[in-house]
């Protein structure tokens, strides 16, 4: 037996109303450019809406004109989708909450989630949507997921309960250590300042 070995998300696409109403969420509030559209193929009733999310990856949509938003939350049940979550930079994250209330859009305000802070409002269906900054940037070479995981092993060891800043810290010196050759012979923590005293 094998592994079917992924590579990343292709694509995710969320069942819409009609096209404007789609076309005004996911450009008009989240700023994703609309790239193009074409018939759904299994069912040329539908619309299918494809907008960039800032990766060149894909979130899309089908659409048909009969079909109106809905305002209530989407199902949470086994098997149903909790929510999307999408990067914003700490810019734009700051201004998230003003620009919502702005349309009058209720949320959770900003949620302190130890590696990242997060916000949360629903979209005009009840989709459940993040908007997340990490607080870190990985080093050169380095993913966050890779950052993540040294920063899991690291709150392991330290019996800590989730993640946290020194773990984010402490993890990209690990890796930045791994990943980058010195010619000192050995690189533990110093304190020059203790020389000139």
């Amino acid at each position: 037996m094998r592994k079917l070995q992924v590579q990343g998300v292709h694509h995710i696409t969320l069942t819409g109303a009609d096209r404007q109403s789609t076309i005004d969420f996911w450009e008009g509030v989240l700023g994703m450019p609309f790239v193009f559209e074409q018939p759904n193929l299994d069912d040329p009733e539908e619309g299918h809406l494809y907008f960039d999310p800032g990766d060149g990856r894909l979130i899309t949509v089908f659409t048909h004109e009969q079909r109106r938003p809905v305002h209530r939350r989407t199902p949470t049940d086994p098997g149903c989708v909790h929510h999307l979550a999408f990067a914003v930079s700490r810019a734009t994250f700051n201004q998230v909450a003003e620009r919502l209330e702005e349309r009058g859009v209720g949320h959770s305000g900003p949620r302190d989630r130890g590696f990242m802070d997060s916000i949360y409002f629903k979209d005009p269906l009840g989709l459940l949507i993040e908007l997340a900054c990490y607080k870190f940037e990985p080093p050169a070479g380095a993913t966050h997921a890779e950052v993540l995981m040294e920063a899991h092993r690291l709150r392991l060891a330290a019996d800590d309960d989730h993640i946290g800043e020194v773990h984010l810290a402490d993890a990209i010196e690990a890796l930045s250590r791994r990943r980058s050759p010195s010619l000192s012979e050995e690189r533990e923590p110093k304190n020059p300042w203790h020389h000139a005293r």
